[in-house]
């Protein structure tokens, strides 16, 4: 029956350029005297090699001259539209009457299609033909016998937003300052009052009781000496003087490593990080800078042991 589309497709239709190309594809998939056929968009864009704005602009206009009838109660495979091409429809209908009543009448004998020809309704169409042609009606449509009222009924009752109201954190009797969040500060964490309190810079730290017994236990104050472990502790304070503050259980880690990573003094070693005037103890006028090139030019001086 594609034949029977295509042929009025091609002798009677006014349709021109793609919206004719879109029309030829659809007829050539009509299976039956039902000129019913399903197509996708994207099918129609290849078989037609026209762009998407195109082929909907086609349907459109071919939707709008009578030319194809969309079968919004039905859909094909993957949600696919549905459409029927209504006057091939109305001329086979017509053949079938014609025949059915004379069966020897031959077509070329049959008057020619009229306008008030009618197609055959929609909902007349054989569903257990168009099965097995991949086209079943959308669930929910108007004979769907399984179809539910998701609106309601009249006197139904209005349905109830079961949607929970949206939670906020802020307090019923709370001012326009205070925080969302009823166990934060009003001021951040990290800078309130009460963490600060325990703060301290390196330069105000002083070494306790527990970093000197620790020093001893580990053999560093023996390797060191008292006179190495003042020098090592004024490069740590001159390193970390632009450090912030820090608490003291902080600092006093921090000495800690820095004890354990100084060197011993010894002739052959020189040390790298001694600073002008062959003292380790920092100048406050000096930068980082030239307290790197001091010590550089302080390892050059210093004896080798291989003179």
């Amino acid at each position: 029956m594609s034949g029977q589309a295509r042929k009025w497709a091609w002798e009677t239709s006014a349709s021109r350029g793609t919206a004719r190309l879109v029309l030829l594809s659809i007829a050539d998939r009509i299976p039956d005297e039902q000129c019913v056929a399903y197509s996708g968009l994207t099918e129609l864009m290849e078989r037609t090699h026209a762009s998407r704005n195109a082929v909907r602009g086609a349907l459109t206009s071919l939707v709008a001259s009578g030319d194809l009838e969309i079968c919004a109660d039905f859909e094909g495979p993957q949600h696919s539209t549905v459409y029927r091409m209504p006057r091939p429809a109305a001329w086979l209908a017509k053949v079938a009457a014609a025949q059915k009543t004379d069966p020897k009448l031959r077509v070329e004998d049959i008057e020619p299609l009229a306008d008030t020809d009618p197609a055959p309704s929609l909902e007349d169409l054989d569903e257990e033909r168009l099965r097995k042609h991949r086209i079943c009606r959308k669930a929910g449509s108007k004979s769907d016998p399984l179809r539910q009222d998701l609106t309601g009924s009249k006197s139904a009752p209005p349905r109830q937003n079961l949607t929970p109201p949206r939670v906020t954190n802020r307090p019923p009797s709370g001012s326009e300052t205070d925080p969302q969040n009823c166990s934060e500060p009003k001021v951040n964490r990290k800078y309130s009052s009460s963490s600060a309190a325990g703060l301290t810079s390196a330069a105000d730290w002083q070494v306790d009781d527990a970093s000197l017994s620790w020093a001893q236990q580990q053999g560093h104050l023996d390797r060191l000496g008292e006179h190495g472990v003042q020098t090592a502790d004024a490069k740590w304070r001159h390193h970390r003087a632009a450090w912030g503050p820090r608490s003291v259980a902080a600092w006093a880690a921090d000495w800690r490593c820095w004890i354990a990573r100084e060197h011993s003094p010894t002739p052959q070693r020189p040390n790298l990080y001694a600073l002008p005037g062959g003292t380790s103890a920092p100048q406050a006028s000096m930068t980082r800078a030239d307290a790197h090139m001091a010590a550089l030019l302080a390892a050059v001086d210093e004896p080798t042991g291989t003179e």
